[in-house]
């Protein structure tokens, strides 16, 4: 977290009458109202691309808001604008944004949530926003393996369900090269499957799934091997796959 884009977020809040309390945030129209930070998102967050700042600065306050209120609805606003702002030097901005909180040790759930519901399961942005939060520098990733890097990947690799095969395949192949993201490595074609827009190839993800060298006693490595085995690629296209794979 930035405490800089954070306190610069706090102080735009307090323009706005907001200001945080011990347990909550409060409006100067209605002090006696305690407010959550999912409120303060959903009534503020989306002004702040209507202030009178460059599209990058709007981009920047906004990610400062996400990080002081930690709400899963900054992502939305922040999404909303980036549909109608498209530039080069703005989608700079966005995807270091999504980079830097990746790679920082706290809780990244809003942003993670983010890519999988919002950025990854629509195909017209997943392409673009895999590469930029992690295909375009897996190799680096790897390579280096510092924390941050990885912890990076880690939380990518485990939101990528929704990706195309295709589109994730080359990355996926090139993480199984690292031991320290196997595990992560593994719940992403395990989501694959699972999530109702997971994609993957049965044949290619078994073989990089056979490469990952887990303990055999690890929680559903046996099931998922046994359904790529069968050639299902979903289970909401195969809805008792996975009960077979239990069973036997």
């Amino acid at each position: 977290m930035e405490m800089q884009a954070v306190e610069a977020a706090r102080r735009w809040l307090a323009d706005q009458g907001v200001r945080q309390v011990h347990d909550g945030w409060v409006s100067d129209k209605n002090p006696d109202v305690l407010l959550t930070a999912n409120q303060v998102a959903h009534s503020w967050a989306g002004d702040v691309f209507a202030e009178d700042l460059e599209a990058v600065d709007q981009v920047r306050l906004a990610f400062g808001l996400l990080d002081l209120l930690d709400d899963y609805w900054v992502t939305c606003e922040i999404r909303f604008a980036k549909e109608i702002a498209e530039s080069p030097l703005v989608a700079d901005v966005l995807w270091d944004g999504y980079r830097q909180r990746l790679e920082a040790d706290r809780d990244a759930e809003a942003v993670t949530y983010s890519l999988w519901a919002d950025w990854f399961e629509d195909h017209t942005t997943s392409a673009t926003a895999f590469a930029e939060v992690l295909g375009n520098d897996i190799d680096r990733v790897v390579a280096e393996r510092s924390q941050a890097l990885l912890r990076r990947a880690r939380r990518v690799l485990e939101c990528s369900g929704p990706v195309r095969w295709t589109v994730k395949e080359p990355t996926y192949r090139t993480a199984v090269q690292s031991p320290a993201l196997r595990p992560a490595l593994f719940r992403g074609l395990r989501a694959s499957f699972h999530d109702v827009y997971g994609d993957l190839d049965p044949a290619a993800a078994l073989a990089l799934l056979d490469q990952l060298d887990l303990p055999a006693n690890t929680q559903h490595l046996a099931e998922l091997r046994h359904v790529l085995a069968a050639g299902h690629k979903n289970h909401y296209r195969s809805p008792g796959a996975w009960d077979d794979a239990v069973r036997s």
